[in-house]
C-alpha cells in the first residue's frame, strides 16, 4: 500500500458512503484510479467489509464491556477459535502485557452480559478474566 491507498482508507474510515467522484476531488486523482484501488484493496482483502456506526444513545440500554483473558499455556488458538462462536463478543485482540487477549462483548442487558461471561469462562484453556462495563465514549 503506497500513501494514496492509506489517504483512501482514510477517507473511507471517515464515512465509507462518499462517492467515488467526491473521494477523487479530495485525493485529486481521476474516479478511475479511485475505482480501481478500492477494487484492489477490496480484491487482496485489505478491505473486507463496510460497516455503519450508530450514535451511542440510539441504544442506550445496550451494555458494551470488554473482557481480559488469560490463556492457560500455548492454547490461544484453541481459545480464539471458542471465542469466535460466541455470538456476543463484537472484537478479539491479541494482546501483550498481563492479558493475552482482549475481547469488545455488546448485550442487550446485564442479565445477557452475564450468560456471556459464564460461556466464556467454561471454554477451556481460560486460566483468568476481568471484565469491563464500557460507561461513556469520547472519541470513537
Amino acid at each position: 500500500m503506497d500513501a494514496l491507498d492509506q489517504q483512501l482508507i482514510s477517507l473511507l474510515r471517515g464515512n465509507a458512503r462518499l462517492s467515488i467522484a467526491t473521494l477523487a476531488h479530495k485525493l485529486k486523482v481521476s474516479r478511475g484510479t479511485v475505482n480501481n484501488r478500492i477494487a484492489r484493496l477490496e480484491s487482496e482483502e485489505i478491505i473486507v467489509g463496510y460497516t455503519i456506526r450508530l450514535r451511542p444513545d440510539t441504544q442506550p440500554n445496550e451494555i458494551h464491556a470488554w473482557i481480559s483473558i488469560a490463556v492457560d499455556g500455548n492454547e490461544t488458538r484453541a481459545v480464539i477459535a471458542a471465542l469466535l462462536g460466541e455470538p456476543g463478543i463484537e472484537e478479539i485482540h491479541d494482546t501483550n502485557g498481563r492479558w493475552d487477549l482482549l475481547a469488545s462483548l455488546r448485550a442487550a442487558n446485564l442479565s445477557e452480559l452475564s450468560d456471556i461471561l459464564e460461556r466464556i469462562r467454561l471454554i477451556k484453556a481460560i486460566q483468568n478474566t476481568e471484565t469491563s462495563i464500557h460507561l461513556h465514549t469520547f472519541r470513537s
